[in-house]
């Protein structure tokens, strides 16, 4: 405390304000990008660690280094949230190997282009089985094994700005993200009275592995940034942050929410390019 009885502005290490110790947290799509950094979040401040994806060896190796790096206990598992059974078995070696689950990070999607025009429907039917259903599938089975075992637990489904915002190109996205943060408030309205809350994180343009290839073409780069009124995309680690808090005691008045971690992007209010006067639409000729 400073002089005033205050909080001191004095710097602290990432571990000294919020401590996860004590707890495990299961992630999907943890081998890499958000799913990585939120893993390693969690790991840092305290928590043992599971992670699931399907990317065996990739998920298998982020989790070494994870424990390496933090010295927490991790595991990874092969898991495809779209199927019931390999989510059953993510859970089932959670609880095998620390007896419980305190966190849920439902973090695994994909994304497949196609508007409402030329949308295939089997991709349509691929990104909402991952997306949406999987969130379904393990944040019920995590939900289930919390109230069983009378757990105050955390459940983080991750949305984006893209189920409030959109892109025409990413319709199968936007409308499984839409889902994610409507189905966060139905969660949280059904779990409150067993003291487990449920949260969403909706980030905006976030450092990954996909983004690095669009923002390559220099013109894609200066639209995205053109949206975004902090000038920059976010990095995987800003992103963890909001899971951290939303894990923590920290928010223990919060559920329902979506914390959109974005820029600034849902704030601004702008402009598309216009079409030349004569080219069609309602007043040509």
């Amino acid at each position: 405390m400073d002089g005033d009885g205050g909080l001191s502005l004095l710097p602290r290490s990432p571990n000294t304000l919020i401590s996860l110790a004590g707890k495990t947290a299961i992630v999907s799509g943890a081998a890499r990008g958000i799913g990585a950094a939120c893993a390693r979040a969690f790991a840092e401040h305290g928590a043992n660690v599971v992670l699931g994806d399907v990317l065996e060896d990739v998920c298998a190796e982020t989790a070494r280094r994870i424990a390496a790096d933090t010295g927490a206990a991790t595991l990874a598992v092969r898991a495809d949230v779209s199927d019931p059974e390999d989510c059953a078995a993510l859970l089932d070696a959670c609880t095998d190997r620390f007896g419980g689950c305190d966190i849920l990070l439902n973090n695994a999607g994909i994304i497949v282009s196609g508007s409402i025009l030329d949308a295939a429907v089997e991709d349509f039917d691929r990104v909402l089985a991952v997306n949406l259903r999987g969130s379904f599938l393990l944040g019920r089975l995590v939900a289930r094994h919390m109230v069983e075992c009378g757990t105050k637990g955390s459940i983080i489904n991750m949305s984006s700005t893209n189920a409030v915002v959109t892109i025409p190109e990413q319709l199968a996205y936007a409308a499984s993200k839409g889902g994610v943060a409507q189905m966060t408030k139905a969660m949280a309205m059904a779990l409150a009275p067993h003291d487990i809350r449920v949260n969403a994180i909706g980030p905006g343009t976030i450092l990954t592995d996909m983004l690095e290839v669009v923002i390559a073409n220099d013109e894609a780069r200066r639209t995205i940034l053109s949206r975004t009124p902090m000038g920059r995309i976010g990095d995987p680690s800003e992103v963890a942050s909001v899971a951290v808090f939303l894990a923590s005691d920290y928010a223990s008045y919060i559920t329902g929410d979506t914390i959109y971690p974005d820029g600034g992007r849902l704030s601004l209010n702008y402009t598309v390019p216009l079409r030349e006067e004569g080219a069609g639409g309602p007043g040509s000729h």
